[in-house]
């Protein structure tokens, strides 16, 4: 197993993998407990989660190195949010009557996306959806409770990823 971690820095945070380090951004809230982890509340959970599959926008990118299972992002996808939906914290089909995100977004940042197994084995309504590790802005100072890096990071990372590699959030 793999593991990369999550840490605050005195300049933020960085995210440590084997043979890379970057910077990288998480929830505006900071970090929390993933026992006390709430939908909404901009945080990210704390503790070590597995990375499932990574999606990717094949109209801005060739599908990256790895040997995580990629999923093709279409205009069709979204992501469930809404708690008392029973497909709550996992992948949809859109239309989609209840709350979701919508996948194909036009600011980059989905372009790249890791699902993080957080919440998800079985979802628990209400304790946080769509935890992802995705791309960054250049000038932003935080996501909405996710992990955030450059692309070129991203594409490094993933290149050495594999089904056991998990990421660690720390406090």
């Amino acid at each position: 197993m793999t593991e990369w971690t999550v840490t605050g820095t005195s300049t933020g945070h960085a995210l440590s993998a084997p043979g890379h380090d970057c910077p990288c951004l998480i929830g505006k809230a900071g970090t929390i407990p993933a026992a006390d982890k709430r939908e909404g509340d901009m945080a990210s959970p704390i503790g070590s989660w597995p990375l499932r599959r990574v999606f990717f926008r094949p109209d801005r990118l060739d599908p990256p190195r790895t040997a995580l299972p990629l999923v093709p992002l279409h205009e069709g996808l979204g992501w469930c949010d809404d708690p008392g939906d029973p497909r709550y914290n996992r992948l949809v089909a859109l239309p989609f009557a209840a709350s979701h995100e919508v996948m194909w977004r036009a600011d980059h940042l989905y372009d790249l996306v890791v699902e993080l197994g957080y919440n998800d084995d079985p979802p628990v309504a209400g304790h946080g959806s769509a935890i992802f590790l995705h791309l960054r802005k250049a000038h932003t100072t935080h996501t909405a409770g996710c992990v955030a890096v450059t692309r070129d990071d991203l594409l490094r990372l993933l290149a050495n990823a594999d089904a056991g590699t998990r990421l660690r959030i720390t406090a």
